[in-house]
């Protein structure tokens, strides 16, 4: 991304880090269910459209954030620029991605809990683990953010 040595390995800890984040809110979404015994209610993340634009924005970013990471590394080992291009438009359009499904699974976890609490239905764990899947993608979304920038500060130095 950028030439000096420290920029490289700051790029490719940060891609690191958010395919580590991803791959852990994928697994925390993708096994959230839960069943209300008393009323007998099933409650699954698939069930939801939101929980489900959410898995869509983990797995694209996850997927982004695996190829990014291979070409990370191989510019690292050969010492070269790679496709400036290429990352300055990716890493900000799956940041915007990454934050739009975060703030999907905050906003729909927010009114689903009000509205079981309501109704005296209880999914204390559901709403955890998608509170926890959805920071964690904020959290990927963060990392992504700081790439986009340094991608959007190497671009003009290429030029």
């Amino acid at each position: 991304m950028a030439t000096s040595a420290a920029s490289r390995v700051a790029n490719l800890v940060l891609r690191v880090i958010t395919v580590v984040l991803l791959l852990i809110s994928l697994i925390v979404i993708s096994t959230n269910s839960k069943v209300d015994e008393i009323n007998e209610v099933k409650l699954k993340f698939q069930n939801v459209k939101a929980y489900r634009y959410m898995l869509s924005a983990i797995v694209i970013g996850t997927a982004y954030g695996l190829l990014q990471l291979a070409f990370t590394i191989h510019n690292l080992v050969s010492n070269g620029e790679g496709n400036l291009l290429f990352d300055f438009y990716g890493d900000k359009i799956v940041s915007y991605l990454l934050a739009t499904g975060a703030a999907a699974g905050f906003g729909v976890t927010v009114d689903m809990k009000t509205l079981f609490e309501s109704i005296n239905y209880d999914f204390g764990n559901f709403y955890a683990k998608a509170y926890a899947s959805s920071s964690l993608l904020l959290l990927a979304f963060l990392c992504t953010a700081v790439l986009s920038v340094l991608s959007s500060y190497a671009l003009p130095k290429s030029l």
